[in-house]
């Protein structure tokens, strides 16, 4: 299973320049986003924490746990973003077992990824 070929053609793709904001830290979080195309920073502060490309999820966390955004959303490069919302989401956690898998390894890979950056600072 691929995120991007589940989102590619969504209904809700949206654009975004270089240097626009998606989301901000602190905001509410009722949508993740899928990258269609280009690249997204994930910043807390001014520090890029992470760059997510195609293929990839930004905002997942507040969908999930329903608490403020942790972090902001810059778009590195012009990308191109699939919104899913709660109940889009909820419908792929239900009908499709393997979108919560890849969904689970995704979160797991970053959190090694913060772990290994951790251990070497």
């Amino acid at each position: 299973m691929n995120l991007l070929n589940l989102f590619k053609d969504s209904d809700k793709v949206m654009d975004y320049h270089a240097g626009s904001t998606i989301f901000s830290e602190g905001d509410s979080g009722d949508e993740m986003f899928v990258v269609i195309d280009g690249e997204v920073e994930a910043r807390i502060g001014h520090e890029v924490i992470d760059v997510i490309g195609p293929g990839d999820i930004v905002g997942e966390m507040a969908l999930i746990d329903e608490k403020a955004r942790s972090a902001s959303a810059v778009a590195k490069t012009d990308c191109r973003l699939a919104a899913v919302d709660e109940k889009s989401f909820l419908f792929m956690v239900q009908q499709t077992p393997n979108f919560s898998l890849l969904l689970m390894r995704i979160l797991v890979d970053r959190l090694r990824r913060t772990n290994a950056r951790l251990s070497h600072t």
